[in-house]
């Protein structure tokens, strides 16, 4: 690379850290070039960039961001997932770590929060946005339809009381 190229590759790079809400980084030594091309079309599916990174140019690129606590992470093979959602940035990478033991997940950033490698692996438990309202919307409609249940039973068992009327009482 040449001066100007080095200098484009880190505004690029800045602008990326300085606005993406999620950032991961990952180390990929080992990966073959098609498991590389599968976890970009998988993450690319999301909206989420993931970059191969030159770890000299991009610390420097670091110093001028929100995300400059990542530096220390920027060691050997390394590659950063960019994007908006954390949860399914996490969820992608854990998923593929999984099926091929050569990703290693070692940290990241959500919003303002440095995450560390158990860090991410809790955002990949949380459940997205959608599933958490899904959630809801489900305890809602159970409460609702436990309450109808409820008072419906009421009514079903008032109306088979026997009706107290003169024949029925014993005379005095």
């Amino acid at each position: 690379m040449n001066k100007d190229q080095k200098q484009n590759y880190i505004n690029n790079i800045t602008k990326q850290f300085e606005n993406s809400k999620a950032v991961m980084v990952t180390h990929y030594q080992g990966l073959t070039m098609p498991q590389l091309d599968e976890l970009r079309s998988k993450m690319r599916e999301h909206g989420i960039v993931f970059k191969i990174t030159k770890n000299r140019i991009t610390k420097l690129a670091l110093e001028k961001t929100k995300c400059k606590d990542l530096s220390k992470l920027f060691t050997g093979p390394t590659a950063v997932a960019f994007g908006e959602d954390a949860i399914m940035s996490a969820r992608i990478l854990s998923k593929f770590a999984k099926d091929n033991e050569n990703l290693k997940l070692i940290g990241g950033i959500m919003d303002n929060e440095i995450l560390d490698q158990a860090g991410v692996q809790n955002v990949a438990n949380l459940p997205t946005l959608d599933e958490a309202r899904a959630n809801i919307i489900g305890i809602l409609n159970a409460s609702a339809s436990k309450l109808v249940s409820i008072l419906l039973a009421r009514s079903e068992k008032m109306g088979s009381l026997p009706a107290e009327n003169s024949e029925t009482k014993p005379k005095e």
